[in-house]
């Protein structure tokens, strides 16, 4: 694998003049990117399910950066018709789009469905996230220059499966089971995005990454949602004693959309111990994520349950 040994937020290069959609830009992974990105001087659009909590973010960001640029605008993955109004809204308003940032999401949560019938983590975590980048897409192939697509998956994605018989988990629910085929759903949609990106010739680059074991409200959120009192006491002890800061989590994205030797097609994350802490690097995904025709199936049948068309050729 190769890195930069030490990379760090820091060495981020300046974005003057660079717009960035972050999903879940609130909280989180999400908040740490969008304020390095602030810092650098980038325009950055934070695409918050709640607007009453990305303002508060804003203003916080604000409040340590004066000069950030940001703008707070509702997307709300679990509902199409919520991506589609945020994909109008952000082409009639801006003319340039220089990297999204596909990175919010659902992890281990009891069994629930989104606004359109979908198993919620995988219609928030991969099924959201297709429909939107299909939205934005036709703006960051205007934009002039490389722009890039940088879609958030798990270490997790080492156990999933993509069950095509049974995709929503309506037969059996398992929410770690359901957790693991939405990150490698993120994987297989990143790398075919990318495959055809090429075939179409065009400046727009697709990468993945991984934040590794980043202590955030993400590991909370499930127990919280069982009422499961044990279960909270005993991620908020695993995310003290071995998580690194949602600051470094958010690393791997920043390099993954910043690094001008990126390729397409790569995958980033934090090359410490068991890859879950450290500086961004290079790694390799499972095989099952590099399964073409795997990928290819998941992305036929994802643009036909979200409806959306990426006008873009078939690389086989």
């Amino acid at each position: 694998m190769s890195s930069d040994d030490a990379w760090t937020a820091a060495a981020l290069p300046d974005q003057s003049g660079r717009r960035v959609v972050v999903t879940g830009a609130n909280s989180g992974l999400g908040f740490e990117a969008t304020r390095a990105f602030a810092r650098a001087g980038a325009h950055v659009v934070m695409a918050c399910r709640s607007t009453e909590r990305g303002e508060d973010a804003r203003d916080d960001i604000v409040a340590e950066f004066p000069g950030a640029s940001l703008t707070v605008h509702e997307l709300d993955l679990a509902a199409l018709d919520s991506v589609a109004a945020f994909a109008d809204w952000f082409t009639a308003e801006f003319d340039s789009l220089h990297v999204l940032a596909n990175n919010a999401g659902v992890m281990a949560i009891p069994r629930s469905e989104t606004a359109d019938g979908f198993e919620t983590q995988f219609g928030v975590n991969h099924l959201g996230h297709v429909a939107l980048t299909a939205g934005l897409l036709g703006v960051l192939r205007r934009t002039s220059g490389e722009t890039r697509v940088v879609t958030q998956s798990s270490g997790a994605h080492r156990r999933g499966r993509i069950d095509f018989e049974d995709l929503q988990h309506e037969a059996e629910y398992g929410k770690w089971e359901a957790y693991s085929q939405s990150k490698l759903a993120n994987l297989l949609f990143a790398y075919e995005l990318d495959r055809r990106l090429r075939a179409a010739s065009a400046s727009v680059t697709s990468v993945a990454c991984h934040p590794g074991y980043a202590a955030t409200n993400l590991q909370l959120r499930g127990p919280q949602a069982a009422g499961s009192r044990l279960r909270l006491l005993a991620m908020r002890a695993a995310n003290a004693l071995v998580g690194q800061s949602a600051e470094q989590g958010a690393w791997p994205l920043l390099y993954a959309a910043t690094n001008p030797g990126i390729d397409g097609g790569e995958y980033i994350g934090p090359g410490g111990v068991l890859n879950m802490r450290g500086h961004p690097e290079r790694q390799q995904p499972s095989a099952r994520s590099r399964d073409e025709d795997t990928a290819r199936r998941l992305w036929t049948v994802s643009a036909d349950r979200t409806g959306v068309d990426f006008d873009l050729p078939d690389p086989a």
